[in-house]
């Protein structure tokens, strides 16, 4: 046979050996968790890697759910099956595997990970997306299996829906906060003015005196020092709004009909116990890591995660120790932006979420690719807070200080955009989508983008 023939032929049978065993050599990507941080991950995985990962979903649930729509459903302005959407069908037409068992244990020593029902995955790279566990057992009487309601998952906010309809009935005082330790302050300060709303809608906001209890050092802190003037905007929207508050506040105790707080000074010393009566409570809790995240012993898995069970990760999302391990969202261990007398952490919001993801499956890109990650997320922020006539919105890029942009607005079009932005996410999830061009024309319209440049262009010249 001669030579070129020969090789040509060689060459067709390396062809079709790679071709017959095409799931051998692509990468095998779990993603750990099914919300907005997985699901987006698990998109932007597929379109930018195609046929070179093989991308598997993990979730304890059957249903995405769009979180920030949860106040709104504890209200009964949506129903739960407004804001879900059931992933196993949903990703099966875009090629995404999924589980729904719920991982049990991590094996990052092992490169796979154990599932409830015993099986294990085997993956070359994982992503954990997982969120949080909701500590309301931190508090005595806290959560919606004792003496207060939650907004935190939508089993809660349908649960709390219900409960809200029996005080409408029977009105009475209300307590609404955040927690020490808690890092999710938005939602408080929505839900409390979205009560207000709806209360005068019924004609009965002057039967129920709401007073806001938080750990923030001051109004409009939100674990970042505030954002713009949040500080002048929200205790001016709480006082026009009849809502007194409480700060420095640590809760100690939530009975059936009142809350037990100590209010802390300057010094970080106890200046003052209270008893507030309630009728109807609710909290944001602190947040811990998934159990899969925690040791037997209660503290987070050395080396993966810290002791509260948050990931560890470096300027790439990766974790320092496990290479390729990588991690999104709130599940992600960042320090407090400063010393408060009463601990608060730092929130993440969706579209540093965003921004997260985008550098993960562009480091996960080059790993596969045999190079080194060099993609860092912005972690820039666009958060939106809904009172229901109106709401506040802020920008801060990045999120955490000091920024190149710090600016907060109030207006009835915030509203309107949390609307917007609500129907829009669901169309992404069921449509597979990573981020239209119409989004990236309008974020770059506002200079506001997911990756950071690694050689910052120069300043512009009066000239041009």
């Amino acid at each position: 046979m001669p030579h070129s023939i020969r090789v040509n032929a060689l060459a067709l049978r390396d062809w079709r050996l790679k071709a017959n065993n095409l799931e051998e050599v692509m990468a095998k990507v779990i993603v750990l968790g099914g919300g907005i941080g997985g699901i987006s991950a698990s998109y932007e995985l597929r379109s930018l890697l195609g046929n070179k990962a093989e991308v598997t979903v993990v979730s304890d649930s059957a249903w995405f759910q769009f979180v920030p729509s949860n106040p709104w459903v504890a209200l009964n302005w949506r129903k739960p099956e407004d804001i879900k959407i059931h992933l196993p069908e949903v990703l099966a037409r875009f090629g995404i595997g999924f589980e729904a068992g719920g991982a049990k244990h991590i094996l990052a020593a092992e490169n796979s990970i154990e599932l409830n029902d015993g099986r294990r995955l085997a993956y070359d790279y994982l992503i954990i997306a997982t969120g949080p566990a909701l500590a309301f057992d931190e508090v005595e009487g806290l959560g919606p299996d004792a003496n207060s309601i939650s907004i935190c998952h939508v089993d809660h906010a349908e649960g709390a829906a219900t409960r809200w309809e029996v005080f409408c009935r029977d009105p009475g005082p209300m307590v609404i906060g955040a927690v020490q330790g808690a890092s999710c302050f938005g939602p408080a300060y929505e839900f409390a003015l979205m009560v207000n709303t709806d209360l005068r809608r019924r004609k009965i906001r002057d039967q129920v005196p709401i007073t806001f209890v938080t750990a923030e050092p001051y109004i409009g802190h939100l674990g970042l020092g505030g954002v713009g003037d949040t500080k002048g905007l929200l205790e001016s929207v709480l006082r026009d709004r009849d809502i007194r508050w409480v700060i420095n506040a640590k809760l100690d105790r939530v009975a059936a009909d009142a809350v037990e707080i100590t209010e802390i000074g300057e010094d970080g010393k106890a200046k003052a116990q209270r008893r507030i009566p309630s009728k109807l409570t609710m909290f944001i809790p602190a947040f811990r890591g998934v159990s899969c995240l925690m040791g037997e012993d209660g503290k987070g898995l050395p080396s993966l995660a810290n002791p509260r069970g948050f990931v560890l990760i470096d300027k790439y999302q990766r974790n320092p120790t496990f290479k390729n391990v990588f991690a999104v969202g709130v599940c992600v261990a960042i320090p407090p932006y400063e010393q408060t007398p009463v601990p608060v952490g730092v929130p993440k919001t969706g579209y540093m979420i965003e921004s997260m993801v985008s550098a993960v499956a562009e480091n996960i890109g080059d790993m596969i690719a045999g190079r080194e990650p060099q993609h860092e997320a912005t972690w820039n922020a666009v958060c939106l807070a809904d009172f229901g006539n109106d709401g506040v919105a802020f920008v801060a890029l990045p999120q955490i200080p000091p920024r190149n942009v710090n600016w907060a607005g109030q207006g009835y079009w915030v509203h309107l955009a949390k609307v917007g932005f609500e129907r829009y996410f669901l169309r992404k999830v069921r449509k597979g989508t990573t981020e239209p061009a119409y989004e990236r024309i309008v974020m770059k319209a506002l200079g506001i983008g997911k990756l950071r440049h690694k050689h910052p262009p120069a300043p512009a010249t009066a000239a041009e």
